[in-house]
């Protein structure tokens, strides 16, 4: 399962808006990707309410993934791959905003 860490930087955590951009951005993937804070289970990042109500906030290191068995082949992998590392870089600018 391809996975990649980030930190959440928007100042209000993944609430409101800084949520709605980061679950826009995972839909736009076509991919289904979770994201996992530790000690919890993940929830699906392309859901707003499930992202909102995780409380994922400020200075959060969470883990975004994806299950290999919706993945067939090294194309599928390495756009999983360049994906997550998108996401974590949206994550982790949204504190300049």
């Amino acid at each position: 399962m391809p996975t990649h860490k980030a930190v959440v930087t928007a100042p209000i955590g993944l609430h409101a808006r800084p949520a709605a951009v980061f679950v826009r951005a995972v839909t736009d993937t076509g991919l289904p990707v979770t994201i996992t804070k530790p000690g919890t289970g993940g929830v699906d990042a392309r859901s707003l309410l499930q992202v909102m109500t995780a409380d994922f906030h400020h200075g959060c290191e969470v883990e975004l993934g994806i299950e290999d068995k919706v993945l067939n082949g090294a194309l599928s992998a390495a756009n999983a791959e360049a994906a997550l590392r998108a996401l974590v870089e949206l994550l982790e600018s949204q504190g300049a905003e």
